[in-house]
């Protein structure tokens, strides 16, 4: 079996979490006995699996119909302070992401809000529940990379850091960031990311002024190349992630893998997303309340370490293949049927 797997990501716009959950899945199913990877003009494969949802989504699988897969990633919910006018445009996107999801022959959530938020458009086409693989290895924390993410950042081997992750945008909470970074001032913080979509970013203007008059204790780097993003996690020794809406957010699960314990803001998804407990606050006062735990107790850093290493548990990549591979000979199956 070959299987084309596509990302619009790949030619720009790398420097988020489709673009890493679509290299995530290509190492997952390269050098399988089972299937022979494609990507990009390497030839025509038996399915046509995309990540992203843009002309070239439609235009590549004109010649796979009734074998075409989607991951959803994001939904009509996103956009939320991700664009400007947003309400404006939330019409024509939840009639847009219709097409997108009916076009495909299987929609893969990586959620069960996403599952939700597919059936609530009202979309005919088959659902199968996947989470995104987690390459542990990559992400696993050494001496070494630890060293050469402090040097990079600039920060003393003392500096105790708390990482952000995720794009320029109120959506990811980063101006709530801001505003932690100023109530620990003793503490370091680190933002990384960037904005994809430039000035056609939500806040753009407003956020900008933010960062101008951030805290001494802040440092942004812009957008990071995946090559890089080892060193930043294990730069770190705790993730803040106060996202506002996620789906199966990449970077907080990366972070747990690294070996450091995550703060997530007590929102739904995570609800119903996750198997196990987690560190989470609804507010920036239980946000600095868990840090200055963290930073100072360490038998609660030790509880935050195992919270971590339980959570990854749920995105073990040989069950997730092997969904994947279920998806594939579900569809091949279907069309030789049909």
């Amino acid at each position: 079996m070959k299987a084309l797997i596509f990302s619009e990501t790949a030619h720009m716009m790398n420097g988020q979490g489709v673009h890493t959950a679509y290299v995530d899945l290509v190492e997952l199913l390269r050098g399988r006995q089972e299937v022979d990877v494609l990507i990009e003009n390497e030839g025509k494969g038996d399915v046509f699996h995309s990540h992203t949802y843009g002309p070239l989504y439609f235009w590549k699988g004109r010649k796979y119909k009734s074998k075409r897969v989607i991951t959803v990633h994001v939904i009509p919910d996103s956009i939320k302070g991700s664009l400007p006018l947003w309400k404006l445009w939330y019409p024509f996107v939840k009639w847009y992401f219709k097409k997108v999801f009916n076009y495909a022959d299987i929609c893969i959530a990586i959620s069960p809000m996403v599952e939700k938020a597919i059936l609530d458009l009202g979309v005919k086409t088959k659902i199968v529940r996947i989470a995104n693989p987690l390459p542990i290895g990559r992400w696993q924390s050494t001496y070494q990379t630890r060293i050469a993410g402090r040097i990079r950042l600039q920060l003393k081997a003392s500096d105790f850091m708390i990482l952000g992750v995720g794009q320029l945008q109120s959506r990811k909470g980063v101006e709530d960031f801001i505003e932690i970074a100023k109530s620990l001032p003793d503490l370091k913080f680190v933002w990384v990311g960037g904005r994809p979509f430039g000035k056609f970013t939500e806040g753009y203007e407003r956020i900008n002024k933010k960062i101008a008059n951030a805290p001494a204790n802040l440092h942004f780097t812009g957008l990071v190349d995946l090559e890089l993003m080892p060193e930043m996690y294990a730069a770190a020794d705790v993730m803040l992630f106060p996202s506002y809406q996620e789906n199966c957010p990449l970077a907080p699960i990366e972070a747990a893998a690294c070996g450091m314990p995550v703060i997530y803001r007590d929102i739904e998804e995570y609800v119903q997303l996750y198997e196990f407990p987690y560190l989470k606050a609804d507010s920036n006062d239980g946000f600095i309340e868990i840090i200055k735990r963290l930073s100072t107790n360490e038998q609660f850093y030790e509880k935050g370490l195992e919270l971590s290493s339980n959570i990854i548990r749920q995105f073990e990549k040989e069950e997730i293949y092997r969904k994947i591979m279920d998806v594939y000979s579900s569809l091949l199956k279907d069309s030789k049927a049909g």
